[in-house]
């Protein structure tokens, strides 16, 4: 019997309903049940009206696709901060930091974060085509000398690629064409993937663990129980991963697809032969007279610490 709704709508109350219920179970079980983390306990999802949505459309002058909107009016938020804990370690001695962050974005108190993402994949994109990556993809032509030249040749490119919508830390919707089932992108400078081809998929990956869904499976073998998500859930990734090779987003698509981590996305194999279980990541393209000149060669991606 299918358990997990295909219909968006019927999805995220679906969806509203298994997390929330998770985050309210009783603590006090079995040490092999699943549970979810203090921060989070007794959580509840805030829905917008509407009229609400509409007035965050004309505030920052974007529109939300159908199913994002449906994502916003049934789920949107939750009621309170992402707690992270972690330890600094400096010459003083180790200090335990505590932190608090959006769990997905509030869009009506999360402004200054929102704007920030909002511009972030111009900015860090950016970054990587004028800095040490030298990000530079086939559609743009000619790679110029000038920084200045190269600014202005992506941002002209910037500007017909359809706007990504901030949903979580570093996860985007995109927001063109104007339909439901938009592909969600994590957007890491210029190494771009897609982490769900649409919202039902993604919020699978995103929140799994919230589902209380994982199911314990013994190990003849080496004698161990380990978890494992669903049958349903790993044949919706399953057919994702069919399907994705038949798939295209406007404009993102051929960033994605210019670090080879990006072709996992589309369906495709590592572009490289390779005996090796770790695959570096490494540029797809360079351009032809770049390639003829021996201007340059084939490296390894440099990973930015974008702030």
């Amino acid at each position: 019997m299918q358990t997990i709704p295909e219909n968006i709508t019927e999805f995220l109350y679906w969806f509203k309903e298994r997390t929330e219920a998770f985050w309210n179970a009783n603590t006090d079980v079995d040490s092999d049940d699943f549970v979810c983390e203090d921060w989070i306990r007794g959580a509840k999802w805030i829905g917008m009206e509407e009229t609400q949505i509409d007035e965050i459309e004309k505030k920052y002058a974007i529109r939300f696709t159908p199913d994002h909107r449906e994502f916003l009016k049934i789920l949107h938020t939750i009621d309170r901060k992402e707690v992270i804990r972690y330890t600094d370690s400096s010459e003083n001695g180790e200090e335990e930091i505590t932190e608090e962050r959006p769990f997905f974005y509030n869009w009506f108190t999360d402004e200054q974060e929102i704007r920030s993402r909002l511009e972030w994949p111009y900015r860090t994109v950016l970054e990587d085509v004028k800095g040490m990556n030298g990000v530079w993809i086939k559609s743009w032509g000619k790679r110029p000398q000038s920084e200045t030249e190269k600014e202005a040749i992506f941002t002209e490119w910037y500007k017909q690629a359809p706007t990504l919508l901030p949903l979580k830390s570093h996860r985007f919707m995109v927001s063109e064409p104007y339909q439901a089932g938009n592909p969600i992108l994590s957007v890491w400078g210029s190494d771009i993937i897609v982490y769900g081809w649409d919202l039902r998929s993604y919020l699978l990956h995103e929140l799994g663990d919230h589902l209380n869904m994982y199911e314990w499976v013994f190990d003849q073998e080496d004698q161990e129980w380990y978890t494992e998500l669903p049958k349903e859930i790993n044949d919706i990734f399953a057919h994702d991963r069919q399907t994705a090779i038949e798939k295209h987003i406007p404009f993102w698509e051929e960033v994605i697809l210019y670090w080879s981590s990006g072709w996992s996305s589309f369906g495709k194999r590592y572009p490289y032969p390779t005996d090796s279980s770790v695959q570096p990541i490494v540029p797809t393209y360079i351009p032809e007279e770049e390639v003829e000149s021996e201007q340059t060669t084939i490296h390894q991606k440099r990973f930015t610490p974008f702030t």
